[in-house]
């Protein structure tokens, strides 16, 4: 059987899920320590923690949306303010806290009525090989780690934080012809040129 490109595999996802640390992000955390009881000992656990969000990849999720394609994150870490972003983001899938990754993927492509093939993940290291695996579209972010972009069908222009969700569903819905109508559709109408 012929190696399907990456573009004929784009063409039949329904369903995109990412990680979160250095896909949606630029992969660093920040911690702001937090008044305790001194008998309680600090750890990153207990503190306030920040993280900077790219414009253009919220702007990914509504144009995902306007497309008809589903989204979701599934991330190793749990934090509040990555469940405030999944809800500002209006995501359909969301899992934190997750060690085993292809579980979860694979749960998450039941849920959705989906089969593997119609379900693409967006990682940036290891942990996330499995899931990008399970799936028909494997996406490493341009600042993945060697064996993560090894592994994957396309790898984003922009780093994880910068643009890479965007660059990710641009590639999608360009491979299924979407492109220029979500386009237009998001930015109310024709352009004048």
């Amino acid at each position: 059987m012929a190696k399907l490109s990456p573009q004929s595999r784009a063409r039949k996802i329904r369903l995109l899920i990412f990680d979160v640390d250095g896909v949606l992000t630029d992969g660093k955390l920040y911690f702001l320590p937090q008044e305790s009881p001194s008998s309680e000992p600090q750890s990153a656990q207990n503190q306030i923690e920040f993280k900077g969000f790219h414009a253009h990849d919220g702007v990914a999720i509504s144009l995902a949306r306007l497309s008809g394609l589903q989204t979701g994150l599934i991330t190793k870490r749990s934090s509040q303010t990555v469940a405030l972003r999944a809800r500002d983001l209006k995501l359909d899938f969301v899992s934190q806290g997750i060690d085993d990754k292809r579980a979860a993927f694979e749960q998450i492509v039941k849920e959705a009525g989906l089969k593997l093939e119609e379900a693409a993940f967006v990682g940036d290291d290891v942990v996330d090989l499995t899931a990008m695996r399970a799936g028909g579209l494997a996406i490493a972010v341009k600042n993945a780690r060697a064996e993560v972009k090894s592994e994957a069908h396309y790898v984003t222009v922009h780093a994880g934080g910068e643009g890479a969700l965007r660059d990710a569903v641009e590639f999608i819905l360009k491979a299924q012809g979407k492109w220029k109508g979500v386009l237009d559709a998001y930015i109310g109408g024709k352009s004048s040129h």
